[in-house]
């Protein structure tokens, strides 16, 4: 193997392996309205649909122009698809359900799993004794079925999801989120974004829901220990900074 080929196999094996290439969304997906399941649940996951696989089974892979594929991270794509599959089969999140049909022929039967729809119109339709029909999946075809853009964001937004591809304005970060910028404060931006984070204090006061959001996401902002366990001191402190109750007290209701 000559350098040159070496060298295009280790470009190709970079490209292959960095999050960054899948990563990418192409911007023109803003204009994609309705979109399929399978397109919005690679969106919501972070990923470009181009690159995006789904087999029968509805199993997923990233695979880009190349055949290169990989695994990691694909689970965030199955995760939204199923939640998209459960939002539509549930009636929450509207839906043209489109399925997997042919014309039955004249000695043929719906399989497992189908179904049969006469095609007969006013005339009858009946000729030689066979009357024209579709023989159709029962069960939706999900890399055909749509759902609108806007209701899709709305559906977001009432999961308390509001990041991401569809929310272009959160992702804007200002300085101060931004971990590259060489004054970010990790206690400020843990702070900052517990705050957002916490809508529904769940009973608990503000500053005890913080803490517990503070937690669970303390490894993103460096708040943990040598063993990984959650820096109670710095959660105390940035849960105090974001309170937005410090009088404390009972946690109102809305309306109150």
């Amino acid at each position: 193997m000559s350098d040159d080929e070496v060298d295009e196999l280790a470009i190709a094996n970079s490209v292959r392996f960095s999050a960054e290439y899948w990563e990418t969304i192409n911007p023109l997906w803003r204009l994609a309205n309705p979109l399929t399941v399978h397109q919005a649940a690679a969106l919501i996951a972070g990923y470009d649909p181009n690159w995006v696989r789904f087999n029968s089974l509805h199993e997923a892979w990233l695979e880009n122009e190349h055949g290169w594929r990989e695994s990691n991270g694909v689970s965030w794509v199955k995760t939204a698809f199923a939640a998209l599959v459960n939002a539509i089969n549930a009636g929450s999140l509207k839906a043209v359900i489109r399925r997997d049909a042919r014309m039955q022929g004249w000695d043929e039967n719906p399989n497992h799993g189908e179904s049969l729809r006469p095609l007969s119109d006013e005339g009858g339709g009946i000729r030689n004794g066979f009357e024209p029909a579709v023989i159709y999946c029962e069960s939706p075809d999900w890399g055909k079925t749509t759902v609108a853009v806007p209701d899709l964001v709305a559906w977001l937004e009432a999961s308390n999801v509001r990041t991401g591809f569809f929310f272009p304005a959160a992702n804007e970060a200002p300085d101060y989120l931004d971990p590259n910028n060489p004054r970010y404060a990790p206690k400020l931006a843990a702070a900052v974004r517990a705050w957002q984070a916490v809508t529904d204090t769940g009973g608990k006061t503000p500053k005890q829901a913080l803490a517990k959001w503070l937690r669970e996401h303390a490894a993103e902002f460096g708040m943990t220990d040598d063993e990984g366990k959650p820096n109670e001191t710095g959660i105390e402190e940035a849960a105090k900074m974001a309170n937005w109750q410090p009088g404390g007290g009972a946690p109102k209701t809305p309306g109150e």
